[in-house]
């Protein structure tokens, strides 16, 4: 199967997306609602000038900061930072210190996004103080002299450093997370987003991978683009899933063998002979009937407004005795069954409901023919119910969507339209303790 799968992979080199995500400016303005940040600096942390003001800082407070979409090019970051300085005994003075940068994301050559600074200015004033220090003039500090004290051209290096977390998260999206023990999922971006004044869009593909080897998915039949939210959407974030994106998660599931299905059954073998008189002749004692299912096509899942089917294609194998299984009967069954999905944290939940439709017939039969009519009255109640069943309990675990460490989904909502979902959320920080 190693062999076949990396023969097939350069056939499917085109890359289009699938899935992704636009964050909206409500999302960008997350940070606004936290409390105000400030600081009072202990005596071990205060920073002294060696100038003979020995000028000490003694508190930080963040007054403002706001990230606001700049479309076609980026975000602009404004900080405003209110420091407490003591030039001198009894003495204070606040000094507002005020960043402008502009903030870029890019690909790097690796693959992945990174959020850059080609543009940063800060600059410093005294906004208050106290009547002893205006009148202790050996120790007023001029704009040029505040500069020096509080090293404004390095300020911008600062911000650069601060990006360094923010990237580092950004390369988490890249993750690869498990399904099943044996197949994973990959989200990778197609190229830099794009910055409107909807918001940031980013273009994602879906890479599957079973037993550590990329598998070439089913075509998609009509290229995916993200499609606009609506201008007054108050959600932080919209993801985006095609039709291709499930009908690949299953594919991928199929080729990892998750769905090959061993089904316990009712009948017996003298129940059955008293349906069909050539059973007789082929087992001379009652054993257990067995039903073995697998795909003689590749499961497929069909997005319509407020609902979402999934067909599938079996080939169910009737037979007896394990573990030395001996089929008497083979049987193809196509059937549709309705598809719920949800999230649940950065998961997404999908589970099958009932099967809303069905059909069998006889594809093999070493017990002679068999009415159509005899094999739905044998076989239909038990393929009804398993079928279904067992897919959940592979599915039960769900699949986890595209998103950066630290962050999770709330306020969830799940809309399917015809040929993708939506899922509107907003973001929650995780704040680690400790």
């Amino acid at each position: 199967l190693s062999i076949l799968l990396s023969l097939l992979v350069p056939a499917h080199s085109t890359r289009s997306p699938d899935c992704g995500g636009i964050l909206t400016p409500s999302g960008l303005s997350y940070s606004k609602s936290r409390p105000r940040i400030s600081r009072a600096v202990g005596r071990e942390g205060r920073q002294q000038h060696p100038a003979a003001c020995r000028n000490q800082i003694n508190s930080v407070e963040v007054a403002t900061l706001s990230l606001s979409l700049i479309p076609d090019t980026g975000l602009r970051l404004s900080i405003d930072v209110d420091l407490g300085i003591t030039p001198a005994p009894s003495t204070t003075k606040v000094i507002r210190l005020s960043i402008l940068a502009e903030l870029h994301m890019e690909m790097n050559p690796e693959g992945y996004l990174e959020v850059v600074t080609p543009a940063c200015k800060s600059t410093a004033e005294e906004v208050q103080s106290t009547e002893e220090t205006e009148r202790s003039t050996p120790c007023k500090s001029s704009s040029s002299d505040m500069d020096k004290e509080i090293n404004v051209n390095k300020i911008c290096l600062e911000v650069s450093k601060l990006l360094l977390l923010p990237n580092e998260q950004l390369v988490s999206l890249t993750a690869q997370f498990p399904i099943t023990p044996s197949c994973q999922v990959q989200y990778l971006p197609l190229a830099a987003p794009v910055f409107s004044e909807q918001g940031i869009t980013i273009s994602l593909q879906t890479t599957f991978q079973v037993a550590g080897l990329a598998i070439p998915l089913p075509v998609s039949p009509v290229p995916f683009s993200m499609p606009e939210p609506a201008s007054s959407s108050p959600s932080h974030l919209t993801l985006a899933f095609s039709e291709h994106f499930y009908t690949s998660l299953f594919f991928a599931l199929e080729m990892a063998g998750a769905f090959n299905m061993t089904i316990p059954s009712p009948l017996t073998t003298a129940t059955m002979a008293q349906k069909i008189t050539q059973m007789g002749s082929l087992f001379q004692e009652d054993l257990p009937v067995v039903l073995q299912a697998v795909f003689r096509s590749s499961p497929r899942v069909v997005l319509e407004e407020g609902k979402a089917a999934l067909k599938l294609f079996l080939t169910i194998h009737v037979g007896a005795g394990l573990p030395a299984f001996q089929s008497f009967l083979s049987v193809n069954v196509d059937m549709s069954a309705g598809l719920l999905l949800s999230v649940i944290d950065t998961r997404m939940m999908i589970s099958a409901a009932a099967i809303e439709d069905i059909e069998l017939s006889l594809a093999a039969s070493d017990v002679g023919p068999v009415p159509a009519a005899l094999l739905e009255e044998l076989l239909m109640p038990t393929i009804r119910e398993e079928v279904p069943a067992q897919m959940n309990v592979v599915l039960s675990d769900g699949i986890f969507l595209p998103h950066i460490s630290s962050f999770t989904y709330t306020d969830v909502s799940v809309v399917i339209h015809k040929d993708y979902v939506l899922v509107p959320c907003n973001l929650e920080l995780r704040v680690k303790i400790g």
